[in-house]
């Protein structure tokens, strides 16, 4: 069983930064791949952002290339996102996840299968 954790969430003007952390409790963290997502009312939940067990495959969503960064530290049982350049647009709820499954078309929600509580991020003036 793996437990996950999200934080960093919060308020931030157009234009600025955060840094989300996703930690995880349990076994073998590190064969896991972690994935960002995120919902915004009345939308379906969407990938932003995956990493494999081994940092070496990384995808992102078109949306969020070149703004945000995802890393994992497996030394730690964390993985972060990096997110500068926020717009209004990047309003939602964040959740991590976790799962055993590489999606070759992108950060799929079905090929997850632990979920954190989620984490809301407002970007606003």
């Amino acid at each position: 069983q793996l437990q996950l954790v999200e934080s960093g969430g919060g308020l931030v003007q157009p234009g600025g930064s955060l840094r989300l952390s996703c930690a995880a409790s349990g076994l073998s963290f590190d064969s896991y791949i972690i994935g960002w997502f995120r919902q915004a009312p009345g939308k379906e939940r969407e990938g932003v952002s995956c990493i494999s067990s081994s940092a070496y495959n990384i995808k992102y969503a078109d949306s969020v290339k070149g703004r945000f960064t995802i890393s994992r530290d497996n030394a730690k049982n964390t993985v972060y996102l990096q997110m500068s350049s926020l717009k209004p647009e990047d309003t939602a709820v964040y959740y991590c996840a976790a799962g055993r499954t590489w999606g070759h078309r992108g950060c799929l929600v079905s090929l997850y299968n632990y979920w954190g509580q989620g984490t809301q991020v407002t970007v606003s003036s």
